[in-house]
């Protein structure tokens, strides 16, 4: 094989050797420490993007790097079919940390959603006493909660969900927080309302104050599950531990993943309380990787990070910041933002330039982000940010619209 020194080198390899599922920025990544990167020749990044929120804690945090080394030194994978030392302490501190009484580990976040699914499902039919084969789940319409084909069949996004039929039926979408459209959506055989508390892929689209709090209401109200896709909302990012807290909600089943494993291994979870949780048993559901010792050690890592309040305060902290410095922007090459947190969604004059654009001309100045929807930008650096490391984003952010509408 040819010898690979430059981007383009390694980037022209995976374009014949990979499948074309990804539309990359030209940044062929190396090394990776903190909020930085560095390519293969030698060029250095401010990370923006954090992994979708996987990176909450930056690249190769030493607290987790050490945990990950340690326990390579012990053991990896026992399956499910043994008990190992590490899952009952990861479980029992992310329940501590939700506040949930049960944790079901799996590996990447479409599992966790699917786990939620079917446990929403069972205990519809278990506890609830709906019709066999007639569970029924609303969902938001502009939802991503993966890419499995039970939850493309009720995506409506194009290129997730066309051309992969037959789909899965038991689902009725309406639009995101609009609580009249979803009471009219209940049935009798309703078991479950799947939502985000902040749909990320959507550009950072944050409901209307009141909506959570109200949807809350509605399923308790409905005896209808709550289920609150936190994959990437979610573990500090929004400056609460859970996004739903931002709106004192508890919803009755999460789904969590990316952050918690911290960068390092996929690990995801969903987490309820026992009368929820208890109509799995065994058999009935299960992973051969979900719940492995060096996933579970990590994941206690993360949740160790998470008990100090330290990264939820930062994010907190640097809101205010981060809004005004975006929020100036617009009439001056930005149309919108929506900031919470260290999350943004920036939608930039689609006549100035589009999303992958903007994205581009960022990577040359250091900063590396992900467009989304054409001409809209995500912003979701590591929550151990600064001030003043928070400010390169912003200035860069500046430079390039102001650039462009010079000409």
């Amino acid at each position: 094989m040819t010898e690979l020194s430059t981007n383009q080198d390694y980037i022209d390899l995976e374009d014949r050797v990979a499948a074309h599922n990804y539309s990359p920025l030209p940044v062929v990544v190396e090394e990776a420490e903190g909020i930085w990167v560095t390519d293969v020749e030698g060029n250095r990044y401010l990370d923006a993007l954090s992994g979708y929120s996987a990176l909450n804690f930056g690249h190769r945090h030493p607290a987790l790097v050490q945990a990950a080394k340690d326990q390579l030194d012990r053991s990896t994978l026992t399956s499910r079919a043994f008990h190992n030392d590490q899952l009952g302490p990861f479980c029992a501190a992310l329940a501590e940390l939700v506040g949930k009484d049960m944790i079901l580990p799996m590996n990447t976040g479409a599992e966790a959603v699917e786990t939620a699914l079917k446990i929403a499902r069972k205990w519809g039919y278990q506890v609830k006493g709906v019709t066999d084969e007639q569970a029924h789940i609303v969902v938001m319409e502009g939802n991503f909660h993966g890419r499995t084909t039970t939850i493309i069949s009720f995506s409506d996004d194009p290129e997730a969900h066309d051309e992969y039929g037959p789909y899965t039926p038991g689902f009725t979408s309406v639009p995101y927080g609009d609580l009249a459209a979803i009471e009219a959506a209940i049935t009798d055989d309703t078991v479950a309302v799947l939502v985000e508390p902040i749909q990320g892929e959507q550009g950072v689209k944050i409901p209307k104050e009141g909506f959570l709090p109200g949807l809350r209401e509605l399923c308790t109200s409905k005896n209808v599950l709550m289920i609150a896709d936190e994959i990437q909302a979610g573990l500090g990012r929004v400056g609460t531990t859970l996004a739903c807290q931002y709106e004192d909600v508890e919803a009755d089943i999460y789904t969590l993943g990316k952050a918690l494993g911290g960068g390092i291994v996929p690990v995801s979870a969903v987490a309820a309380d026992a009368d929820v949780m208890n109509v799995i048993t065994p058999g009935t559901h299960g992973s051969t990787f979900g719940g492995n010792p060096l996933a579970a050690a990590v994941g206690k890592a993360v949740c160790d990070l998470l008990a100090t309040g330290e990264h939820q305060k930062n994010a907190a902290a640097l809101e205010g910041q981060f809004r005004e410095a975006l929020e100036a922007l617009i009439g001056q090459g930005v149309e919108e933002v929506r900031v919470r947190g260290l999350w943004a969604g920036v939608d930039i004059d689609p006549d100035l330039m589009t999303g992958k654009e903007a994205c581009k001309r960022l990577a040359k100045k250091g900063v590396l982000a992900k467009d989304t929807h054409g001409s809209t930008i995500r912003l979701a650096p590591p929550l151990t940010i600064t001030s003043d490391e928070l400010k390169i984003i912003t200035d860069a952010l500046t430079e390039v619209v102001t650039e462009a509408r010079e000409g």
